[in-house]
């Protein structure tokens, strides 16, 4: 068991009450000693109420349509990560924790979530699968990225990338993960290649504006020091966007 490291939570200073859902989902793979989940060093209580955690034997779950160590999603975690796929994949039992929360004005509820999984990190667990930022970890690098004095930092809990468009010299830079705090993710398009450090940049700080409660509306400019001229919002998506599994928001890159 390592030393616990309490989780902080952050007030989300652009937060105002809105209808959005804020989304987790984690997998734990392990063989769980039957005791008490340690939480509490971590700054967590406990799950927060819409949060389930339902434990599965894996060799059961396989046979599940939505496993996600298997097809082109296992290929990549087994290429990315291949000491955490082999350690996920060898363990006897895995715990799901999900649901969905109501939007919130503080991160309490994902401080509960994590100082769950790291309690149960503490009691058999090896490694944890965060579909929503294509993330598997073994036990020691999921505490070196969150387990983190004052804090992991927002760049953490998401994944920024960068896809090629058709038209040649062309990228799209995007965000995944911003379910996480009942947000839609960031989509920058048509970003030239000389551009796109900036518009990574650009895309970080937006999506941590939405981490700490901001919003976007359909129309809105989008203005300010270094930010190029032009940049308009545009809203769209939904939980059933097969690109982002979540509500967008993008922004096409000036010519």
């Amino acid at each position: 068991m390592t030393t616990p490291i309490a989780i902080p939570a952050w007030q989300r200073p652009h937060w105002h009450a809105s209808d959005e859902e804020i989304v987790l989902q984690f997998y734990v793979f392990g063989k769980f000693d039957t005791v008490r989940v340690p939480s509490d060093g971590y700054g967590s209580p406990g799950l927060p109420q819409g949060i389930e955690l339902t434990s599965h034997h894996h060799a059961a779950l396989r046979q599940w349509e939505g496993y996600p160590l298997k097809g082109a999603l296992g290929r990549m975690f087994r290429e990315d990560a291949p000491e955490a796929y082999k350690r996920a994949v060898d363990a006897p039992e895995v715990l799901v924790l999900r649901g969905t929360l109501k939007d919130s004005a503080d991160t309490g509820y994902l401080r509960d979530t994590l100082g769950v999984i790291a309690g149960l990190l503490d009691i058999g667990g090896v490694a944890v699968l965060d579909p929503q930022i294509l993330g598997l970890f073994d036990a020691d690098d999921w505490r070196q990225r969150y387990l983190v004095k004052d804090g992991a930092p927002i760049r953490n809990h998401l994944l920024i990338l960068r896809d090629d468009e058709e038209a040649q010299g062309r990228h799209w830079v995007h965000t995944r993960g911003l379910r996480k705090f009942g947000r839609p993710d960031i989509s920058l398009r048509h970003v030239p290649e000389r551009d796109v450090d900036r518009a990574g940049a650009l895309c970080q700080r937006l999506a941590e504006l939405e981490a700490l409660g901001a919003h976007f509306t359909d129309g809105q400019p989008l203005e300010g020091d270094g930010i190029p001229p032009g940049l308009v919002a545009k809203l769209g998506g939904g939980i059933g966007d097969p690109q982002f599994n979540n509500s967008w928001v993008e922004f096409n890159w000036p010519a």
